[in-house]
């Protein structure tokens, strides 16, 4: 399976809370899109972990395809 796969066409919006750690999935095979369940572990990839600069709602990637990972930056069209 080449990876990362791609988990959706559209970003998902995500209330993020200010100063919260997150994990965001970059192999695409976790079941809890956009973040990270631990699907990736032996495949060598790991998730890009964030801490939220203030609590807002930002659309995180899903098609793995982002320049601007965790944040979607229209590759999926």
């Amino acid at each position: 399976m080449e990876l990362p796969k791609r988990a959706g066409d559209n970003p998902l919006a995500v209330k993020l809370e200010e100063g919260k750690k997150y994990a965001w999935c970059t192999c695409g095979l976790s079941e809890n899109q956009p973040f990270c369940d631990g699907q990736h572990k032996g495949k060598g990839m790991a998730p890009q972990v964030f801490v939220a600069e203030k609590t807002e709602t930002k659309y995180l990637c899903t098609c793995k395809s982002t320049k601007n990972g965790p944040f979607c930056d229209g590759s999926h069209k």
